[in-house]
């Protein structure tokens, strides 16, 4: 029996076949080093791969268990907590333990390692005009060319380099490079004592300029960055050469962390006197985290109702007890208002986590968070995996957001994430919205979580008039215009006050889809079959897919009957912006979509503009509807609340209410009266009327009677399975094996519905067409296991068959 220690390693592979921890021996120089979650590199076949501790065992069976090759890390990037979520996730979301482990770490913690290569004394004999006479020419012409790089050049090199390896004629080394790097400066630091200073001095009385960065410099008694010093003295490299090289100075790399906003703040900001509502919600989150024991709260408060306020009072209060805090924003939009916010009232000690970031920045500010520097993080949905070691309280804002959920494996959902680190640390999670999701609103129903109101905004302002507009009866009236004529006259006499408006429609582009008026042909993406959006920019006309990004010029005549009848119809936001342009020329427009946005810091910046009054219409899409904050803001129009109400999904009146209530919010939120215009072609619709009257509670009563019928979340929860492959019958044949496992599985149980194989929504995405299968369970416990067998049999079936089965548990939208 072998007393050595073996390391169980999840390697870096999101295969199924693969999926399990692989044994691998600890050598005794690394005994004391490796903990759980610490990062590895291990020999796996002929490749060396990344992996993670997950545990370690005593094995009886040594001889085929090889040694681990190297550490990566001096302290484990991964907390056993955060090893424990890792398996929680592949078992919630059926995914690979690789996917959820590299789920938990910034992009830029990959690490990529190579073989090096050595000829080992003197070279085998080779025939002329041979492959391994061309090997040997490789190896002697390009020494430092790694292995890798060889066998991708000559895939037959691949068994003589594994031959000559084994014979001893090659020797193989290894190098690790490192995904992001630590930012590192050069500073300069005065190395002599008194004495020596003195000395020098006198040596420099002709070199003024040596002698002045040398007395800077040893004045200062700390290493101070190069290009502070030449630019603070008007010196350059040349004046310091030579101090170099005599020994007076010598060259620091200091390490420098990436700021992603560089928002600094010499005097923090006092917190706001609080309301009595806000007082209530307070006090009773604060006293919650002082238990140490997981609760759920829904903090549900009226747009305006000042809920930033309670957060960051009670993220105060769990601080000085010496816990962490994680705040959570639905869009990347919000995120430099909240950070603002934050960083106003807590400086330094605000880490920021979102996509946006470069993979420098992310590595920087999670290393913040993993040495303890910061204790509170705000960001997007995976800033829910902070690597913080006592989490007191996680706050998840407008917590009904689709954003939440993420879209690629492990598929989770944060607020369910949040509530499984809240049993781990024994947290309190607050999820806050004007418009809680319909489960969430539920489970407060049912006694499950905490409900607080806030029913009333600060210092008593009064919720926005909302008007609904017929656009029916304005056709009618002969007003073709996109803007009704209660609209127009509102941005009219807002533009005369030199007040601002916000314009919301949830489409971006100048016009939804292109039609032939002759033939009735429309342009639909070739890889996709969906119909294009024509866009315009710098003289440019367009059509472009949302899905996969094809684009092609717009035709001038029809591609099927050659007419010139070829007309673009509906409205994105582009063309609503050269529309206000035209019929409002002296106003500034700032337009935000994903067309506007994509460029770093773009949200922050043209946020900034409005809240400058640069402008005084803020035009754009869902990124505007919630969270914003403008004092000058009092009137907000949305130009078709109709955009979301018929797509085919099961939240559709759900996520229109919750869009109209919470862009209706935006309007007059300080001293000034708000008003919102509201254009629609089904006005009669119950969540357009309830949105109108801001009642959300009618809205619950009446949708929820709506989800019971019918079986959807709260009652049931939702997998989808989509069969994706580039040969139609190939996707349909998997789904429908799929579809009658499921039903021979859970034959005779009442409590599960099997919608059966149909085609997707988007039933042709980026050239692959789409199949789906949903099952409707009440308890994923009672079903876990089985669907996981009979998901992955069917998955390897299409994998053989040339695409692939993707699952998502808890779906919240089926496209």
């Amino acid at each position: 029996m072998s007393s050595k220690r073996f390391a169980e390693v999840i390697v870096e592979l999101r295969s199924a076949q693969v999926d399990r921890p692989f044994h691998y021996e600890v050598p005794e120089h690394w005994q004391e080093q490796v903990q759980i979650g610490t990062r590895v590199l291990v020999p796996f076949g002929p490749r060396r791969l990344e992996g993670y501790i997950v545990g370690f065992s005593l094995a009886a069976d040594v001889s085929k268990i090889k040694p681990i090759l190297e550490v990566l890390d001096d302290e484990p990037p991964l907390t056993p907590d955060l090893v424990d979520l890792a398996g929680w996730l592949s078992e919630r979301y059926l995914c690979t333990k690789a996917a959820a482990v590299q789920a938990l770490l910034p992009s830029g913690m990959r690490a990529k390692a190579s073989t090096k290569l050595r000829l080992a004394g003197d070279p085998p004999f080779v025939l002329p005009a041979s492959l391994e006479a061309d090997l040997l020419q490789s190896l002697y012409q390009s020494p430092n060319k790694t292995k890798e790089q060889l066998i991708a050049e000559r895939p037959e090199w691949r068994p003589i380099l594994r031959a000559w390896v084994a014979e001893g004629i090659l020797e193989e080394s290894y190098r690790v490079k490192q995904g992001a790097q630590v930012k590192t400066i050069t500073a300069l630091q005065c190395s002599l004592d008194s004495a020596a200073f003195q000395a020098a001095l006198e040596e420099l009385s002709r070199a003024k300029k040596q002698k002045e960065v040398l007395a800077y410099l040893f004045d200062q008694g700390v290493a101070v960055p190069m290009k502070d010093v030449l630019s603070e003295l008007g010196a350059s490299s040349s004046t310091v050469k030579p101090l170099l090289e005599k020994g007076y100075l010598q060259k620091v790399e200091q390490e420098v962390l990436r700021d992603p906003y560089g928002i600094a703040h010499e005097q923090p900001e006092q917190p706001l006197p609080l309301t009595e509502l806000q007082r209530s919600a307070y006090d009773q989150i604060a006293a919650a985290v002082d238990t140490q024991k997981p609760e759920t709260f829904l903090l549900q408060g009226v747009t305006g109702s000042g809920k930033t306020e309670v957060y960051l009072q009670a993220i105060a209060s769990c601080v000085e007890q010496g816990r962490q805090a994680i705040m959570l924003v639905p869009e990347i939009a919000l995120t430099p208002q909240m950070v603002e916010r934050f960083k106003k009232r807590f400086g330094d000690d605000v880490a920021v986590m979102h996509s946006r970031l470069s993979a420098g920045e992310k590595f920087d500010e999670w290393r913040r968070i993993r040495q303890g520097d910061v204790t509170i993080v705000v960001g997007a949905r995976s800033a829910i995996f902070a690597p913080f070691r006592s989490i007191g309280l996680m706050i998840i804002d407008e917590e009904h957001e689709v954003s939440y959920k993420q879209d690629d494996h492990p598929k989770y959902l944060a607020r369910e994430v949040a509530m499984y680190r809240a049993r781990q640390h024994g947290a309190t999670v607050v999820l806050g919205s004007a418009t809680p999701a319909l489960e969430t609103r539920w489970w407060a129903h049912q006694g499950q979580i905490r409900r607080i109101e806030m029913g009333e905004r600060v210092m008593g302002q009064r919720l926005p008039k909302v008007k609904v507009i017929d656009m029916r009866n304005e056709l009618h009236e002969g007003n073709r215009s996109m803007f009704s004529k209660a609209l127009k006259k509102g941005i009219e006499e807002r533009l005369e006050k030199g007040e601002q408006i916000i314009l919301f429609l949830n489409r971006r582009g100048f016009a939804t889809f292109v039609l032939c008026r002759s033939c009735g042909y429309v342009a639909r993406c070739r890889e996709c079959e969906i119909p294009l959006t024509f866009h315009k920019a710098r003289g440019l006309e367009q059509l472009r897919c949302h899905y996969c990004g094809y684009a092609e010029r717009m035709p001038e005549t029809c591609p099927d009957c050659k007419g010139d009848h070829v007309r673009h119809f509906g409205t994105g936001t582009q063309r609503v912006e050269e529309e206000l342009h035209r019929v409002f020329p002296q106003a500034g427009v700032i337009r935000m979509d994903v067309d506007t946005t994509s460029g770093k810091g773009s949200h922050a910046e043209l946020l900034q503009r409005f809240r400058n009054q640069e402008a005084q219409i803020l035009l754009g899409t869902q990124m505007i509807a919630k969270g914003l904050d403008f004092p000058n803001v009092t009137l907000v129009g949305v130009i078709s609340a109709d955009t979301s109400l018929f797509v085919p999904d099961f939240r559709a009146a759900e996520r229109t209410f919750q869009l109209l209530t919470q862009v209706a919010g935006r309007a007059g939120r300080h001293l000034l009266p708000g008003e919102v215009v509201v254009q629609s072609y089904n006005p009669q619709h119950y969540a357009v009327q309830f949105a109108k009257k801001q009642e959300y509670e009618n809205f619950f009563q009446h949708e929820i009677r709506v989800r019971y019928g019918v079986h959807n979340p709260p009652f049931r929860e939702l997998t989808a399975f989509t069969s994706v492959n580039t040969d139609e019958d190939a996707a349909l044949r998997i789904a429908r094996t799929l579809e009658d496992r499921l039903r021979t599985l859970f034959q005779g149980r009442d409590d599960i519905i099997i919608l059966g194989t149909s085609p997707a929504p988007l039933s042709r995405l980026q050239g692959k067409y789409r199949f789906n299968v949903v099952l409707k369970y009440i308890r994923f416990k009672q079903v876990g296991d089985p669907i996981r067998t009979v998901y992955l049999e069917a998955a390897h079936e299409a994998q053989k068959a040339g695409g692939y089965l993707s699952i998502d548990v808890n779906a919240q939208m089926i496209l």
